[in-house]
């Protein structure tokens, strides 16, 4: 094997915003992105880390605006007009990687459904733990998670606080996130030419029906996996069908 080039830095995104990324291993790029509330570095922790290294493919870890080590704007405007792509698709540029394949989990696999629709460089997707609701710009489940981080008394998101305090997260850089989190048209979904595998949890609805939104995307692929929306992304089944998908 060859000697593996692994590098961190922080890349400075179009509003002058830093990002910080992580590149590990050698080979096809394949860019991870994480869901609400993760980090780039928490895909270490996954069997599909290992497994896309095991089989060749240099990683690319983001950390999304607001999030990790990535710089947080401080009002909702830092977030709009797909600010979160647009890093994901200047990372890429910087790092001169010009044919690339994404993954994203939960929200990753909104802002990653961003990225198809503007980056012809995106050649192969993968689309974890997401239904077709996100198509919708005044999605219920999104605006009731901003309305549970501006207003603490809102009944049915204790849990969710619960979290966020315990790892000292900032709700209102969580709120922006959510305020200004994008949808993707029906219809640009319907342009989408390249290669997509859209994979859940046979026991994950919690973003809608992941079977709709693979109608919505014509050629794409849909798989299952064991488990609910926080295991089913961990697990070795979810990690061997994405590089099954990713090595066709």
């Amino acid at each position: 094997a060859s000697a593996q080039t692994d590098t961190a830095g922080y890349f400075t995104s179009f509003d002058k915003a830093k990002i910080f990324y992580q590149v590990i291993g050698d080979g096809q790029p394949v860019l991870l992105i994480h869901g609400f509330t993760n980090t780039g570095s928490g895909w270490k922790k996954n069997p599909l880390f290992d497994s896309l290294l095991a089989n060749g493919f240099k990683v690319v870890l983001i950390d999304l605006r607001g999030n990790g080590n990535s710089e947080r704007p401080s009002s909702a405007a830092g977030y709009a007009n797909d600010a979160e792509a647009k890093d994901v698709i200047g990372l890429m540029k910087f790092l001169g990687l010009r044919r690339y394949y994404a993954l994203g989990y939960s929200r990753g696999s909104i802002i990653l459904a961003r990225v198809m629709v503007l980056d012809k460089n995106c050649k192969r997707a993968v689309m974890g733990g997401m239904g077709a609701d996100f198509t919708n710009p005044m999605w219920p489940r999104r605006i009731g998670f901003y309305n549970a981080l501006m207003n603490d008394t809102i009944p049915g998101y204790e849990g969710f606080r619960k979290y966020i305090a315990s790892q000292k997260l900032n709700p209102l850089t969580l709120a922006y996130q959510q305020k200004e989190q994008p949808s993707t048209s029906k219809e640009e979904l319907a342009n989408i030419k390249i290669p997509v595998m859209i994979i859940c949890g046979d026991a994950d609805e919690d973003n809608g029906k992941a079977a709709e939104l693979q109608q919505l995307i014509p050629g794409s692929i849909f798989v299952t996996v064991p488990g609910n929306h926080n295991l089913a992304g961990s697990t070795p089944t979810f990690a061997a069908q994405v590089v099954k998908f990713l090595q066709n």
